[in-house]
């Protein structure tokens, strides 16, 4: 329930800070002068948005903070969900500042609007007159009927089974559209595939064929060059390794006598070791080139496809051909096993679908054996506010196919006079009708769902004399289960709050302010009174006043 409200800098709101109390509370106040502006800056923290034109004085921030008991609510996991601290009196905060920035807290940590409200709708409901359109809404006829039939957890438990079932029938149509698709690229793939196949690729293979046909596109150059340097060390005027040799005899004798000498007799023979291993290497090199056509049109087709095949699947390398080809073959693959995945998915939606209709049919059973209970108390209720002839009908029908709501189709239809014959609430009933009929229905799943708060903002528009005082009756035994507040006109209505909150319009200085406040009992006469005879009520109708509270506590 909500324990405290601190409201500042807010449309007419200078500094709003009050506590509530359980059970029924009243606010009355002069027309215009700002009762439900409360209701706004409530709405602010329950995740409504707003803009700068909600601020008072521009140049600051607004802050609304609303405290709220949450022993009794299961609304803990909602916390951990979200990571959020809990504690049984938990603070919800929310500022707009100057610039138009918006910032949430729940127990000082951030959090966006859509946490706020999802939080919220645990904790507050707010029934203002165009709240009445949800009569003829279809999400708002099932909760009511499934409020009665107490099995709201099984009823998220089936849709989140339908969400998923929902979601596997679009799976499967886009599988069997990839597949559709996949059947008809198949054979392509399958021939680019097996052309890279074959190609038999490698990683060096370009390099290596270029470097092949360069060679055997200058063999004659080749060889020439490498016979004239063999020739330049064995078979010119001057030999080069005979001389190297003559060197070598020359200083192997004096290779005795010291380390120097031999030394350098060493490193001719070596040099005359290495220009023999050249001039042989030389040699062979020379022997092995020879321009072969036969080859040379092998390697040179070879070359070609790749080159086709690089322009052909848009690569710059043989590495980026491999990855292509590896790509091919997980595509065919998986065009493979789609048909495998088809008949998993058709299978599985197929058990889903049973299961959904075998819950869907339980929830029917509980729905239909409730529905003659929701029509008698409604009807009773209608009754006791002034519609004698009222009658309220739940209208349900089934489908084949699961929906979102099971297999049942629900409509409230309803009738104000005797002997009518029930239609479309928003088609047959006025504004004054439906306000009470959607008390009625309010009345009846207040005792049955978890809601620790209802505001109700001017439900008595359109109603007086003993209508009203019914009114009165019906928000005082509602208020015995869950905290309500409600905005009133009227003096039977007022009569009966537990606590009272008067706002007022003040002028000071050119500047208008609202501020709400609550009053004890004779003020509560006071006001009541004003009610009944405007601003400066008589000795009677003081007197009156009383009565109105004295027949209140009696009843």
């Amino acid at each position: 329930m909500l324990i405290h409200l601190l409201v500042e800098n807010y449309a007419l709101i200078e500094k709003l800070d009050i506590s509530f109390n359980e059970g029924l509370t009243v606010v009355t106040g002069e027309t215009g002068a700002g009762k439900s502006i409360m209701l706004g800056a409530l709405g602010l923290i329950l995740g409504q948005r707003a803009d700068t034109q909600a601020l008072l004085h521009k140049e600051n921030k607004c802050i609304v903070e609303g405290t709220f008991e949450l022993s009794q609510i299961p609304i803990k996991d909602l916390f951990d969900l979200y990571q959020l601290d809990y504690d049984n009196l938990s603070c919800f905060r929310r500022e707009i500042t100057p610039q138009g920035k918006s910032r949430a807290f729940v127990n000082d940590t951030p959090v966006n609007l859509n946490v706020l409200k999802e939080l919220a709708d645990r904790l507050i409901d707010i029934h203002s007159q165009h709240q009445n359109l949800l009569l003829g809404n279809s999400s708002f006829q099932f909760d009511v009927v499934d409020s009665y039939s107490a099995h709201m957890q099984k009823v998220q438990e089936y849709r989140l089974l339908y969400a998923k079932w929902n979601a596997d029938k679009t799976m499967l149509e886009n599988l069997v559209a990839a597949e559709v698709k996949s059947r008809a690229d198949l054979d392509y793939y399958r021939f680019l595939l097996d052309e890279l196949e074959k190609s038999q690729l490698n990683d060096n293979d370009y390099a290596q064929i270029e470097s092949d046909l360069e060679i055997i596109g200058n063999a004659e150059t080749i060889k020439l060059s490498l016979e004239k340097a063999g020739f330049m060390f064995t078979g010119a005027d001057f030999n080069i390794i005979a001389a190297l040799n003559e060197a070598y005899q020359a200083l192997k004798p004096i290779g005795r006598f010291n380390s120097t000498f031999l030394q350098l007799c060493n490193r001719v023979e070596s040099v005359v070791i290495e220009i023999k291993d050249l001039s042989n290497d030389l040699a062979r090199e020379a022997e092995s080139v020879s321009f072969d056509p036969q080859r040379a049109n092998v390697l040179q087709q070879r070359f070609d496809l790749l080159n086709k095949l690089l322009a052909k699947h848009n690569a710059k390398t043989i590495p980026e051909l491999i990855a292509i080809h590896e790509e091919l073959h997980t595509k065919i693959q998986a065009i493979d096993t789609l048909e495998g995945q088809i008949g998993e998915l058709q299978k599985s939606i197929h058990q889903t679908e049973e299961e959904l209709l075998t819950r869907a049919r339980e929830m029917s059973r509980r729905r239909m054996e409730v529905i003659p209970l929701i029509e008698q108390e409604i009807t009773a209720q209608c009754k006791q506010l002034g519609m004698p002839g009222a009658r309220f009908v739940v209208h349900c029908t089934q489908t084949e196919t699961p929906t979102t709501n099971g297999i049942d189709k629900i409509s409230f239809l309803f009738n104000a006079n005797v002997g009518g014959e029930p239609g479309e609430i928003a088609k047959i009933a006025s504004g004054g009708e439906l306000s009470r009929l959607m008390l009625s229905i309010k009345s009846s799943i207040s005792q049955r769902n978890l809601l620790p708060t209802i505001i109700f903002d001017e439900i008595d528009a359109g109603i007086s004399g003993q209508t009203a005082n019914q009114v009165g009756m019906i928000l005082e035994k509602i208020s015995q289960t869950m905290q309500v507040i409600a905005i009133t006109h009227l003096p039977q209505i007022a009569s009966r709050g537990k606590s009272h909150l008067v706002v007022q319009k003040i002028i000071e200085q050119g500047k208008t302010r609202t501020e709400i406040t609550p009053i004890g009992h004779e003020q509560r006469v006071a006001e009541v009174a004003k009610m009944l005879g405007g601003t400066n009520p008589s000795g009677a109708m003081l007197e009156t006043a009383r009565e109105f509270f004295l027949k209140s506590s009696n009843n």
